[in-house]
C-alpha cells in the first residue's frame, strides 16, 4: 500500500512538473524583400525592363535568422522602434506571409488583430460586413448570424450598422473590426497596436476582452509601443533591432535595459 502511495505520488509530482506545451516554434526565419531602385511610371514600362531583365532591386532584411519558441499560456510583448521587424514577423507567425528562409510552426486556432478592419467592403454596411469579414476570418455563416447581436452590441455602433462603412470614421471601423475578430476565444491571439486605436473607453474594453482570453490560457503575441502597457499585460519579452533579437527574457528586464537605450 505504501508502495502504491508513493508511486502515485511521484507520478502526480512529475505530471506536476511537466513544462507547458510548445505551441509556436519560430525556426531560423529570415525576410528579405526586393526594394526597386528606380522609378517605373507604368506597368508597361514595368514588363519591359523586367523582360529584359533591367529591373534593378537593393535587398532588404526585415527579419534574420530569428529564432524563438512560446509556450501555451505565454503573454509575449515585441518590442523595438519602427522598423525593427515587428509587424512582419507577426504576419510571418500568423501565415500572412511566407519567410524567404526557415520556417514556423504554429500548433491551434490563430486570431491576427494585425490590421483591425483589413478586408471590409467600404460599400456594404456593418452588418454585412460582419459576415464579409467573419468568414475571411474562417467563421461560418451560422456562427455569425448566432453571434452578430453580440458583436454589434461590442463595437457600440448602434443605428450605424446599416450605414454604408465607408461612412464610418477610423474609431467606428477599428471597433467593428476587434469585435468580429475576438468573438471566439482563439487558442493564440496576435495583435499589432490595437490597443492604440479608437478612444479611451474603447481601449478600455479591449484590453479587458484581452485579459479575459488570457485568463482562459490562450496564447498572446502583443506588439505596442507603450512600455506601460507591456509591462502590465506580459510576462515575457522580446526585443528587435533590425531583424535581429536584441534581448528575450523576463518583461521587467527586458523593459528596463531598452528603456535605457
Amino acid at each position: 500500500m505504501d508502495n502504491i502511495d508513493t508511486n502515485t505520488a511521484a507520478q502526480t509530482a512529475a505530471e506536476g512538473s511537466e513544462e507547458p506545451e510548445t505551441i509556436i516554434t519560430v525556426d531560423h526565419v529570415t525576410m528579405t524583400f526586393n526594394m526597386n531602385k528606380e522609378k517605373i511610371d507604368s506597368v508597361k514600362e514595368y514588363f519591359i525592363k523586367l523582360v529584359k531583365k533591367e529591373l534593378m532591386y537593393t535587398q532588404f532584411t526585415a527579419l534574420n535568422d530569428i529564432n524563438f519558441e512560446v509556450k501555451k499560456g505565454e503573454v509575449i510583448g515585441l518590442m523595438g522602434l519602427n522598423g525593427s521587424g515587428k509587424s512582419t514577423l507577426l504576419k510571418v507567425i500568423a501565415g500572412v506571409m511566407k519567410p524567404t528562409k526557415g520556417k514556423v510552426t504554429v500548433r491551434g486556432s490563430v486570431a491576427p488583430l494585425i490590421e483591425v478592419g483589413a478586408g471590409f467592403n467600404n460599400d456594404l454596411s456593418g452588418r454585412e460586413n460582419i459576415y464579409l469579414n467573419g468568414m475571411l476570418l474562417g467563421y461560418s455563416r451560422k456562427y455569425l448570424q448566432e453571434h452578430s447581436q453580440e458583436i454589434i452590441e461590442f463595437a457600440e455602433l448602434g443605428e450605424f450598422i446599416d450605414v454604408p462603412i465607408k461612412n464610418y470614421s477610423s474609431g467606428m471601423r477599428s471597433r467593428l473590426g476587434f469585435a468580429i475578430a475576438t468573438t471566439v476565444k482563439p487558442k493564440i491571439l496576435i495583435v499589432d497596436e490595437v490597443l492604440s486605436v479608437g478612444d479611451f473607453k474603447f481601449r478600455q474594453k479591449c484590453q479587458k476582452r484581452i485579459t479575459e482570453m488570457m485568463a482562459d490560457d490562450t496564447t498572446v503575441i502583443l506588439v505596442s509601443h507603450s512600455i506601460d502597457q507591456i509591462r502590465k499585460m506580459c510576462s515575457r519579452c522580446i526585443w528587435l533591432r533590425k531583424g535581429q533579437v536584441v534581448m528575450d527574457g523576463g518583461c521587467d528586464e527586458v523593459c528596463d535595459e531598452y528603456e535605457k537605450q
